[in-house]
């Protein structure tokens, strides 16, 4: 099928012209920046001009559906000046002819002093639309006659006048100013190069203001995510005078029209949102509120994952979780690096993957959403949580905690969360779901495998690369009481407590060497050593806070303060009697470490709960159902 290139495309995209879906050709390709973007250069037959496409369309290039020589139709355009140089900004376009040779003989255009983009002198001829025969592997006993030669195809002249712009766009002030309304763009096609834009989404979330101070001197800042009906999301920055213009006005599930912005290269250590731009408002910004409601915006969008599925995913990584709340602890003040106090409260979620996860509420979120859980669950309702943006921590197994731009739904109407509540109330309530916190490794059904003390050595586990996690029902049989816990520093780095080791370093305050502080006040936790044995052999064992508190069934600092301070030893000796020779699941992490040029095998207890003798019955009835079967 013939494809005819469309005649002055160029000068009359240069001009203005943005509707005529013109058919050009790529002569060339490049890939420039570290934002992996690919520049063309496309001819109309006559004139060349560089083109840049949108990332969006990247794949076209990566699939080769375009490349040199393809013929291309621009769907979707825009021509913008950068750096005094217009570029035409492809936003969408399909391909016509995957592959053919050069069309004409063009040259680069160049735009006159005057204004009127004229690349052929006017009492010249103008070379015509060239045909191009889409030969597709039939063969065509006339290609090479036509190919003989200068390897061009060539028609017999025509006269044309040469294209003049219309005059509209030379004689009116407001276009030759820019002034004229942007187009409404999607937000997955804004792109630096672009000079006018404008986007119409609704406010997802907005963000506390926060000051800073650096070389320039102090500053205020705060953002907002954007999200349109297409489902991009983008999110808006502004600074100082701007903030003050725009910080009142924006409202959360509101639509505005936004224009007039710099886009720069998204922070990924603060942006979770998936786009590579960032909007920075300006002076000359404009946001308007849409006054009528757009239901084709939706209000949030949420990307869940399976709670299963935080086993896998990277520590500092952003995701969407939903789940059944089953449990609120209490929310407790917890001092920070730089001596502010603030709140803490965990929570406990589970969903139909067979796994839970302990998600930490900071600051505002103990106060607003995690009292209105813990009311809930106190009066026998589980309510269905959905987190936008939870941060994911892999200390001492996987948790999710909240950051600044987490937000909290509580029974989402959403079909996700109709699910689990039949889930839930059909008989998910009673299902037993594995803690992925604290008690286990990312490294799969390891932590799941039974073995008994005996096989610890027989086997040689903790001597590969990774540790080894498995169960083990033994009991304690000795528990050492001259060192069982530790002065410990409660300052909190980022979401994490310090607990380093303190000193003294006066009568009455602790210092911290990594926080390099002198604190009122230090924490007590746990550093168990005990022996544990079953019926095959006997090991040592650490045990650390939380799984030192399963095993004594108090914290350390009162048990510390009843050696210690009290000196009461007959109620102390009546605390650890009370946990030898009771029989617990302990979950286990096996790994050789280094102590000075001594290569050991350390057995850290991450978890220990009472034997559930009922349960424990059913698993045996099954191991035998199954030996009997084979």
């Amino acid at each position: 099928m013939p494809v005819n290139l469309t005649q002055n495309a160029i000068p009359a995209i240069n001009a203005g012209d943005l509707n005529s879906k013109p058919l050009l050709q790529v002569l060339d390709i490049k890939l420039i920046g570290s934002q992996e973007r690919y520049r063309f250069l496309v001819s109309d037959g006559a004139t060349t001009q560089h083109a840049m496409i949108a990332t969006q369309l990247n794949d076209r290039v990566k699939t080769g559906r375009v490349r040199k020589g393809s013929v291309i139709q621009l769907i979707d355009y825009i021509c913008s000046t950068v750096q005094s140089r217009k570029i035409i900004v492809v936003l969408n376009m399909e391909t016509i002819i995957p592959d053919c040779e050069t069309i004409g003989n063009p040259t680069m255009f160049v735009e006159s002093d005057s204004g009127a983009q004229n690349p052929v002198p006017s009492n010249s001829f103008v070379r015509p639309p060239v045909a191009v025969n889409d030969n597709y592997g039939t063969n065509n006993k006339n290609t090479s006659a036509r190919n003989t030669g200068n390897n061009m195809q060539s028609f017999p002249p025509t006269v044309q006048p040469p294209y003049q712009p219309p005059p509209n766009y030379k004689i009116h002030g407001a276009i030759m100013k820019n002034e004229a309304p942007a187009r409404i763009i999607p937000i997955s096609a804004l792109n630096p190069y672009q000079g006018r834009w404008a986007i119409k989404a609704r406010v997802t979330a907005k963000g506390d203001i926060r000051r800073y101070n650096n070389a320039r001197g102090d500053g205020k800042v705060f953002s907002f995510d954007l999200l349109d009906s297409d489902g991009g999301e983008i999110r808006a920055t502004c600074f100082n005078a701007v903030l003050d213009r725009f910080y009142e006005i924006i409202e959360v599930g509101k639509v505005y029209l936004i224009s007039k912005g710099s886009l720069k290269p998204a922070q990924k250590n603060f942006n979770h949102l998936k786009n590579e731009w960032e909007i920075f408002l300006e002076a000359t910004s404009t946001v308007d509120l849409c006054p009528d409601e757009d239901g084709s915006i939706p209000s949030q969008q949420f990307s869940f994952r399976p709670i299963s599925e935080i086993e896998i995913a990277e520590n500092n990584s952003i995701i969407d979780v939903i789940g059944i709340i089953t449990a609120v602890n209490p929310s407790v003040s917890i001092m920070r690096k730089n001596g502010m106090e603030t709140q803490r409260r965990i929570l406990n979620l589970k969903d139909q993957s067979s796994r839970s996860v302990e998600l930490t509420l900071w600051g505002d979120f103990c106060n607003r959403e995690g009292q209105n859980l813990q009311e809930m669950v106190d009066s026998g309702i589980f309510p269905v949580l959905a987190v936008k943006a939870a941060k994911v921590n892999d200390f001492s197994g996987k948790s999710i905690g909240t950051i600044s731009s987490t937000q909290l739904f509580i029974n989402l109407d959403s079909s996700e969360a109709q699910s689990l509540r039949i889930w839930f109330d059909r008989g998910g309530k009673n299902t037993t779901s594995q803690s992925i916190s604290r008690d286990i490794n990312p490294g799969g059904p390891k932590n799941e495998i039974r073995k008994t003390v005996s096989q610890i050595k027989d086997e040689g586990l903790g001597r590969s690369d990774k540790p080894d996690w498995i169960t083990v029902k033994a009991t304690i049989s000795f528990i050492k009481t001259d060192t069982f816990c530790y002065t410990a520093c409660p300052l909190m780095i980022g979401d994490r407590q310090c607990n380093k080791k303190v000193t003294r370093s006066g009568n009455s305050r602790w210092q911290c060497d990594r926080c390099n502080q002198e604190i009122e006040e230090c924490d007590y936790r746990y550093l168990l050593q005990a022996q544990v044995q079953d019926n095959t052999g006997l090991t040592w064992v650490t045990a650390f806070q939380e799984s030192g508190e399963e095993i004594l069934g108090c914290p350390a600092k009162e048990l510390y303060f009843l050696k210690y301070e009290e000196e009461d030893d007959v109620k102390f000796g009546e605390i650890i009697r009370g946990s030898l020779f009771a029989e617990y699941l302990f979950r286990l992490k096996i790994k050789e470490e280094l102590y000075g040029d001594e290569q050991r095998v350390k057995i850290t207890v991450v978890k220990a709960e009472k034997v559930n003798y009922s349960a424990e019955s059913k698993r045996m009835l099954d191991l035998v159902a199954k030996v009997h079967y084979r």
